[in-house]
């Protein structure tokens, strides 16, 4: 019978995501960007959701990439080298496969909206539904607040209707400060339409609309106020 919280996963799989998830706590214990572990367990009931549309996906590979995808992000870590050393020496001890390493990295490396800017990746079927599930939770009211928390946290002011939005995004200029509600242009609005499940899709129909119907709303109070 199915497992419901680690879907077609050995009882020693179910160990090593126990450890990974240990691990990913204490890594992000002291993040205040919105990419915390409330982020990561999110992101982790997301994937269960789009796995049970996605039978041919490695369950395993699936879970352990969502709960890894930021302790080697540059938005948390201050040293990614670091990071990426301290994380490949922790799946090295766990009883994984070489090549179950190598796919978690491949994933998670690549993963990324920056950086899939310049050119976009080739993403296993694991990466993509991880993909999915971050970016959905990116969007609808989780989404807004997750972003108004991380623009406060890097000192970005709200909004400018002076400043418009940027429509040429690569690697380099996307680590530029902006506006919060640019970010909503920039990228927010632009994920519905790239992912890659049928069933991430489906979700993100309805979060896509609320950023919507958000944004139009702050920005009518805004000029309202402005007047």
């Amino acid at each position: 019978m199915k497992n419901s919280k680690t879907p077609l996963m050995t009882l020693s799989q179910q160990q090593v995501i126990l450890n990974i998830q240990s691990f990913v706590k204490q890594k992000l214990v002291d993040d205040y960007s919105g990419h915390d572990i409330a982020h990561i367990e999110r992101v982790v009931k997301l994937v269960k959701q789009i796995l049970v549309t996605e039978p041919d996906a490695n369950s395993f590979i699936v879970i352990a990439s969502a709960y890894l995808h930021d302790v080697i992000d540059e938005k948390v870590v201050d040293d990614v080298n670091l990071a990426v050393a301290q994380l490949d020496d922790f799946l090295k001890i766990q009883p994984i496969s070489a090549n179950a390493i190598h796919m978690i990295f491949d994933i998670i490396e690549n993963m990324s909206y920056r950086k899939n800017l310049n050119n976009k990746k080739i993403l296993s079927l694991e990466g993509q539904i991880v993909q999915d599930a971050d970016r959905l939770d990116a969007l609808g009211a989780i989404g807004i607040g997750r972003t108004f928390y991380y623009g406060g946290n890097k000192h970005h002011i709200m909004y400018d209707p002076n400043i418009p939005p940027r429509t040429a995004l690569n690697e380099t200029n996307y680590k530029q400060p902006g506006t919060v509600i640019n970010h909503f242009y920039e990228k927010l609005f632009l994920l519905k339409d790239l992912m890659n499940t049928q069933k991430g899709k489906q979700l993100a129909q309805a979060r896509h609309d609320f950023l919507i119907q958000f944004v139009k709303l702050f920005e009518s109070e805004w000029s309202e106020g402005h007047n």
